[in-house]
């Protein structure tokens, strides 16, 4: 499943040597921030929870905190969010998302549109147990309207799972044509769960239909037909279910074009996607916009945070 990765386990893995090799670099009154980056980077998460617990074995301290107390800025954010596993990870994001002084919907939609039912089981477990909190609450309490309703939809984490009907698909096809035309609170509502619950194979199928039956693709529909965070949140559950590695590569080029280096969407997209789908989404992007990813970064990070995203993206491939 993992083909797309840029991040792997390491062979002849040591914690004990590792975490001390962290104790060294963290403990130096000038942190030495290549070796932080050439051992975190250089193994998979599984292997970074067993180096916390050499290191709180060998020193006593917790090693995500002794990373936020040594290190600053953006490259804090990499190092720190490295340690997290992917769940707590997640459920972090989102969090902070929501418990900042404004609510960052863009975290929301990344995260909510894009990950599977068994993702979304773990995060929510995470999430109540880092933060003694309930997400979907949170996600209730944080959003508002049919954007709030769609969150809580895929919160639930309850989309169905290998089933695809040929017969119901141009039936459901029209529904989300009507729901394009008409626009009702009901019909926003018949758009949301068809989205939300529907099979990613049946959704195929319905794409397809739609199509056929209104000579338009469905993300240009649901752009021109709706507006705001509700739109950006349809549109992001159609292209995931289409092409998920497609779906970052058009985000991180936003992030990085359009919003001026949006640093906190780049850090979450690279470290998210490192053991799943890095490497495909770095061959979606060299193909839609000509340039690397690789190349981008350099462009517009610099130093040791430079350092690391790049050492996320895997070697220096300008190829993808």
């Amino acid at each position: 499943t993992f083909c797309g990765r840029t991040i792997f386990p390491a062979p002849n893995f040591n914690p004990v040597l590792d975490a001390q090799v962290l104790g060294a670099a963290l403990q130096g009154f000038d942190c030495d921030k290549d070796a932080l980056i050439r051992t975190l980077t250089g193994r998979c998460n599984a292997q970074r929870q067993t180096i916390a617990e050499a290191y709180r074995g060998l020193y006593g301290q917790d090693l995500i905190e002794d990373l936020k107390e040594q290190l600053s800025h953006h490259f804090k954010e990499v190092m720190v969010g490295l340690m997290y596993p992917p769940p707590c990870y997640d459920a972090h994001e989102l969090w902070h998302a929501m418990k900042g002084a404004g609510t960052d919907e863009n975290c929301l939609i990344d995260i909510l549109a894009s990950r599977t039912n068994g993702e979304i089981f773990q995060m929510r477990e995470a999430y109540s147990l880092q933060y003694s909190s309930n997400l979907q609450e949170d996600i209730y309490s944080e959003t508002s309207g049919h954007f709030r309703d769609t969150l809580m939809n895929l919160a639930q984490g309850a989309r169905e799972e290998g089933y695809a009907d040929p017969a119901s698909a141009a039936r459901e096809a029209m529904v989300l044509w009507d729901a394009c035309q008409r626009r009702t609170g009901e019909h926003k509502t018949r758009l949301q769960v068809i989205l939300c619950n529907t099979s990613c194979q049946q959704l195929w199928l319905v794409f397809q239909e739609f199509q056929n039956i209104s000579g338009q693709d469905l993300v240009d529909a649901i752009n021109e037909c709706y507006d705001g965070y509700f739109q950006e949140l349809l549109a992001a559950i159609v292209l995931c279910v289409r092409d998920k590695p497609a779906y970052f590569a058009y985000r991180l080029h936003s992030a990085i074009h359009d919003f001026g280096f949006h640093n906190k969407t780049i850090i979450r997209i690279l470290i998210a996607r490192s053991e799943i789908d890095l490497l495909t989404i770095r061959k979606r992007y060299k193909e839609r916009y000509g340039k690397s990813l690789f190349h981008d970064i350099r462009n517009f990070a610099s130093g040791h945070y430079e350092k690391a995203l790049l050492a996320l993206c895997a070697g220096d491939a300008e190829d993808c």
